[in-house]
């Protein structure tokens, strides 16, 4: 493992003082901005994290490690965390939770704190931004598990997701054999791998029936705000509107299904359903949701066993891609279409 710099090194990369770097770093006594800017960036340069240096140096081992999650308003990710401190419970680790809430800039400052609390590994779902502080960590021998999405240019980190293409196929299947074939999606944003993917795997399914995408039925949304129900109400207004929608992005299944209840939109007599989601009132509601059951306790459980493995090295190098099934459940908001009207 590579070894951590020390206040030592940071010195003797800048030229001065273990006692100017000292002061520089807690800001206890003057120092000159010529030597302040050499110390800056030997930090820099060096990727030195005090807190984790003093832990190196006392030989010690972190039993803690970091997750950071996208949007704990989300109730997938808040039943994500919660799975995942159980696991690590399970293993006598510390769980540091930190959210994003989908903003790259909180998440570097996350990505920081982090690092200062040296962590011994993280688990994290990236929004997609801060390549470079994603780099720093494997610079620094830190062991990261992507769970949920992951960033493809990062392809030595291990990641844990769910089957996204094969999910969303499935689910737009499901639609096409009851006939339907104005088929709408309201995805993630296609800068994701989530949103990415399961845009792949609609197209996959609709290329199988013989059909080719519609863009207007094709509607990325964020993962915050309320863009899915302003989504859904524009594929409506179409001269041909779809008589099937798979909302697979999770964080919108909630405002849409508000928006087509205020609309007095019926489902499914007026448009059929498919939601990504597995609350358990996709099942108590009228009528109850066919949806695309995200295994939560799975991703968790394998995020864990990987980061607790990697702390302690008793993985090879070569990084994991675990992908998980989903499971589809189908409920009563999916009809038949007759196909001369659909």
């Amino acid at each position: 493992m590579k070894k951590a710099a020390t206040i030592r090194d940071v010195a003797a990369q800048a030229g001065v003082s273990v006692s100017v770097v000292s002061r520089v770093l807690n800001d206890t006594g003057p120092v000159a901005p010529a030597k302040r800017a050499q110390v800056l960036g030997a930090i820099e340069a060096l990727n030195y994290r005090p807190r984790r240096a003093a832990q190196q140096l006392s030989h010690g081992q972190s039993d803690t490690i970091g997750l950071l999650l996208a949007d704990l308003t989300n109730p997938f990710f808040a039943r994500l965390a919660d799975r995942v401190v159980a696991e690590a419970r399970a293993r006598q680790l510390q769980i540091l939770l930190m959210t994003t809430q989908e903003d790259p800039h909180l998440e570097a400052q996350a990505l920081d704190t982090l690092l200062d609390r040296s962590v011994g590994g993280m688990i994290g779902t990236p929004t997609g931004h801060n390549t470079e502080r994603w780099e720093k960590l494997a610079a620094l021998d830190i062991p990261v598990v992507f769970v949920d999405r992951s960033i493809n240019q990062f392809q030595q980190m291990d990641v844990v997701s769910i089957e996204n293409i094969e999910s969303a196929a499935t689910a737009t299947r499901h639609l096409l054999a009851r006939g339907h074939r104005r088929i709408g999606i309201i995805s993630g944003p296609l800068d994701t791998t989530t949103g990415l993917d399961r845009v792949r795997g609609y197209e996959q399914a609709l290329h199988e029936y013989g059909l080719v995408r519609d863009d207007s039925l094709v509607c990325p949304a964020p993962f915050r705000g309320d863009r899915g129900a302003t989504a859904m109400a524009q594929m409506l207004s179409l001269d041909d509107p779809p008589t099937g929608v798979v909302i697979a992005n999770t964080a919108q299944v909630r405002v849409t299904l508000r928006m087509l209840s205020q609309a007095r939109v019926s489902i499914p007599d007026d448009l059929s359903v498919v939601v990504f989601d597995d609350n358990p009132w996709t099942e108590l509601i009228q009528p109850p949701l066919t949806a695309v059951r995200q295994p939560i306790d799975m991703l968790a459980l394998h995020s864990v066993e990987l980061i607790h493995a990697r702390m302690r090295q008793k993985l090879p190098p070569t990084p994991r891609h675990v992908r998980v099934a989903a499971e589809f459940e189908e409920r009563a908001s999916t009809s038949r279409v007759d196909l001369h009207d659909g």
